[in-house]
Parts: C-alpha cells; sequence; structure tokens
C-alpha cells in the first residue's frame, strides 16, 4: 500500500509505542504519528497531514469521542478507529452513530491487524 500517516493517540505511553511498533512491521511504508493527550493531537493536525487516526476512548480531559468529533473539522475525510477497553454497548453504539470502529484494548497484534482493517477495507 502506499504512504499514508496514521495518528495514534493514546495517553498510555505504553499502548501508544505497542500500536507503532505493530504498524510499522504490518504496514513499513506508513508515517505513524503520536500524541499522549487531546490537547497535544489537536496541536498537531494543525502541522501534518493525517489519513487515519486511532484514538483512546478513556483519557485524561476529553475523551476519545469528543476528541474525533473536533478531529473532523480538521479532516473531515480521514478515517477514525476508537480503541477502547470499555465494552459496554452504549459505547459502541455512540461510535456507530459517528461512523467510528470500536477496536477493544488491550493492543495485541490481532488488535492492531483488525484496527488497520477498518483502515483499507
Amino acid at each position: 500500500m502506499s504512504e499514508r500517516t496514521i495518528m495514534v493517540i493514546d495517553d498510555s505511553r505504553v499502548s501508544r509505542m505497542m500500536t507503532q511498533a505493530i504498524i510499522e512491521e504490518l504496514e513499513p511504508d506508513w508515517i505513524v504519528l503520536e500524541a499522549g493527550s487531546a490537547d497535544e493531537a489537536l496541536q498537531a493536525v494543525v502541522e501534518s497531514h493525517v489519513d487515519y487516526f486511532s484514538v483512546d476512548l478513556n483519557m485524561p480531559g476529553m475523551n476519545g469521542l469528543e476528541l474525533i468529533t473536533q478531529l473532523r473539522a480538521h479532516y473531515p475525510q480521514a478515517k477514525y478507529t476508537l480503541l477502547t477497553a470499555n465494552g459496554q454497548k452504549s459505547i459502541e453504539s455512540r461510535a456507530s452513530a459517528l461512523g467510528v470502529a470500536c477496536i477493544q484494548k488491550p493492543v495485541t497484534d490481532a488488535s492492531v491487524t483488525a484496527l488497520l482493517r477498518t483502515f483499507t477495507g
């Protein structure tokens, strides 16, 4: 696949590092950006072109669904996936209403492969 840019947004440094490592292994041509908070992500999108966003649900301050709503103002054509350890149907329903797929944590090869499939079909 051609070069794409994905931003991994998660307040867990370990989750970001694991996700990034798996993406780089599966899609070596992709550029992987990371942000540890909603504020950091909103600042970074001003300076970068992003095709795909992987967003953690539970972060301090703004949650992942709120962040996705704001990111869409900058990148309406981008694709978004919500990573969450919260398996509640209400979260999945809210994400689905936004057109966002949910991928369950913890971060594993299988979960990141599923994440990439939501982006690439």
